[in-house]
Parts: structure tokens; sequence; C-alpha cells
């Protein structure tokens, strides 16, 4: 029970740095010192996505399923809901391109935003 509920854990933690990658940049917005946690956020989830690199915490959390005795993700709240999200059906290396690029691209234009602000308020 212990195993599966950290596995749960793990999975919603996941899903948790997967949207800070997505959407960091708009905590930038509101914290400029959020970057200090989003860029390397970022950097790793780009270079998850560019370079087709298994996530550590992937493996982490299949190991605590093995050892609450689960083969696979058979119902659940989290295992029915959560994972579709973070691995959708049908994922291929071109599609992880791609939706690397729209990552890089959205965040470029938060981070642009940003430095066009600090610029025009040095300015002021």
């Amino acid at each position: 029970m212990l195993y599966r509920l950290a596995a749960d854990t793990l999975v919603l933690f996941h899903l948790s740095f997967i949207l800070l990658v997505l959407f960091g940049g708009l905590l930038v917005l509101w914290r400029r010192r959020a970057l200090l946690l989003h860029l390397p956020a970022l950097a790793w989830g780009l270079a998850v996505e560019g370079l087709h690199l298994e996530c550590p915490l992937t493996d982490w959390e299949n190991h605590l399923r093995h050892a609450a005795g689960d083969l696979g993700y058979h119902g659940g709240f989290v295992e029915h809901y959560i994972w579709p999200l973070i691995y959708p059906a049908g994922l291929t290396p071109q599609i992880q391109l791609w939706l690397g690029a729209v990552v890089l691209t959205l965040n470029l234009g938060v981070y642009s935003y940003v430095l066009w602000r600090l610029a025009r308020r040095h300015h002021e």
C-alpha cells in the first residue's frame, strides 16, 4: 500500500514538473526569481524531448509499482486520468520534437516579454 501511494504521489509530482516546464515562464511574469526554478526545469524538459532521454522519475515510479506488486496501470484515478496526460497514446519521436519546439517557442515568447519589461523599467 505504501509503495503504491508513493508511486501515485510520484506521478502527481511528475505531472507538476511537466506543468512547470510548460507554464513556468508565466510564474516568471509574476515573480522573476521563479526563473531560477523554471530555467533548469525547461532545459531538462527540452533535453528529454529533443534527445529522447528517459526520465528518471518514470524509472523510479515503475520500481515503486513493482515493489507494490503492480504489473501495470490497472485502474485508479492517477493511472486512469493523470498517466495518459504524461504519456499520450501514439506519441512518436517526431511528435516529441514538435512538442519540444512548441514548449521552447512559448517560453521564448514569455521570456522575451519579461526582458522587454525589465529593459523598459530600466530606461524609465
